[in-house]
């Protein structure tokens, strides 16, 4: 019996490192990210700031006249820095930290400290994760941008658009993306932006046009893009970038990626064509700028919906992304005669709504999406839907007015006649982008 007892502790006493040894390879495993998905995410943090610089810049530039090109691209580019600085230092945490009553996120991730080796979910390092979210905050408050273009005070576009990033950016990902009430309670999804991107920016943008009032002369003015030819090049590397902002919002290298880039790159082709088709009944002439519109409409589109629709779906997002916004840019500039210079509303705000609802249709097996999550069904997708769309877009309008008003009463929003008169590269920044000898 001694003898038999004695094997048993000696068998166990020689199982027992293996035993250990494989409970931390297991642990380890759960705990180290996968180096694929982890590159994947890199490039398309960086693919997803070209979109913002140079992308946006040369989008937006190009469609302002000439003495206002240099001051969208410092706009643009001091609004990119400002947001990154604050995501690292606040951002993150209140969009991404800990869930706690559903409303923000909390301060465990400060200064991107205490960051976990693997984000839960996924497949990639929690620093990985944070950056390729930073890219999303700092150029979403960039495309409103397009909105106040020729007459918003720098100063004000800064700080108005640091403090925008905290009280509408940062509560919107969380109750969408960050586990937040709207995706935990109502079932809202938005693949890549559709809401917390599109519908933030296109609605404050529409915000701001109203209370900074109209340019001068607007509309009687006509007011022509002064190169068309760097619209054309800033719609491509935004497209281009798109796929990194897409397809990396499946946070693996996986056939979701594939499947969003697939979409967003058709949904982009069959709105720019149909714009085109629009432009030639509506004008006589197809335009490059109603081609790089009509891409940039539809990639807002499909962005929600990028990876849960199939393709066939998505050509349809594409035509409905130009039928909609091109009347909706004529409807707030002509009918509403709002001041949207560059129509964010219209192309970013709608185009992100309409897709973001239509989502709730085509996500749907029978259209050969990825199908309703449990307990999920068309109604209940669809009240989903347009609630997400609904409260995101009545916070961004309400904070908006708050964020703009609190800040006018340090720095005006807008420069004096004189200054929007000369334009606001030689008054605001001192120099010209364009010196004719």
């Amino acid at each position: 019996m001694r003898n038999k007892l004695a094997t048993l502790i000696a068998l166990g006493a020689a199982f027992l490192p293996v035993l250990a040894h494989a409970q931390a390879d297991a642990i380890s495993a759960e705990d180290v990210a996968d180096t694929g998905d982890t590159a994947w995410i890199l490039v398309s943090s960086a693919f997803v700031l070209m979109m913002a610089m140079p992308g946006l810049t040369l989008f937006y530039g190009g469609l302002v006249r000439a003495k206002g090109f240099l001051a969208v691209l410092v706009q643009v580019g001091a609004i990119a820095a400002v947001a990154s600085v604050l995501w690292i230092m606040v951002g993150y945490t209140l969009a991404f930290g800990d869930v706690t009553g559903g409303w923000l996120g909390s301060g465990n991730a400060w200064m991107l400290l205490d960051l976990g080796n693997v984000r839960a979910n996924t497949a990639i390092p929690e620093s990985a994760f944070a950056l390729f979210q930073m890219c999303f905050a700092l150029i979403t408050p960039a495309l409103m941008v397009g909105a106040w273009v020729d007459r918003a005070r720098f100063g004000w576009v800064v700080a108005f658009s640091a403090l925008w990033g905290l009280l509408v950016y940062a509560p919107s990902a969380h109750w969408v993306w960050g586990g937040g009430w709207l995706a935990t309670k109502f079932g809202t999804l938005d693949f890549a932006g559709g809401i917390v991107v599109h519908t933030t920016a296109g609605v404050s943008a529409l915000v701001v046009a109203m209370l900074l009032g109209k340019r001068m002369g607007f509309p009687k003015t006509l007011m022509l893009p002064h190169s068309p030819s760097l619209t054309m090049a800033g719609a491509a590397l935004l497209w281009v970038g798109w796929f990194g902002f897409n397809g990396g919002s499946a946070l693996a290298a996986n056939d979701d990626a594939a499947s969003a880039i697939i979409n967003t790159h058709v949904a982009a082709c069959v709105a720019a064509l149909v714009w085109l088709v629009i432009e030639k009944f509506s004008v006589g002439k197809p335009t490059s700028v109603g081609f790089a519109t009509g891409a940039i409409a539809g990639l807002a589109t499909v962005t929600p919906a990028a990876g849960f629709i199939a393709p066939g779906a998505a050509m349809l997002f594409g035509v409905a992304a130009a039928v909609v916004c091109y009347p909706m840019i004529q409807l707030v500039k002509q009918r509403l005669q709002i001041d949207d210079s560059l129509d964010v509303f219209a192309v970013h705000g709608v185009g992100g709504m309409i897709g973001s609802i239509l989502l709730a249709v085509f996500i749907s097996e029978s259209f050969g999406g990825t199908g309703y999550a449990e307990g999920m069904d068309l109604t209940r997708q669809l009240v989903a839907q347009i609630a997400g769309v609904g409260i995101v877009a009545l916070w961004s309008a309400f904070a908006t007015v708050v964020c703009a008003l609190m800040v006018s009463m340090v720095i005006p929003m807008r420069v004096t006649e004189d200054e929007e008169r000369e334009g606001l590269d030689i008054t605001s920044h001192g120099e010209r982008a364009w010196e004719m000898d």
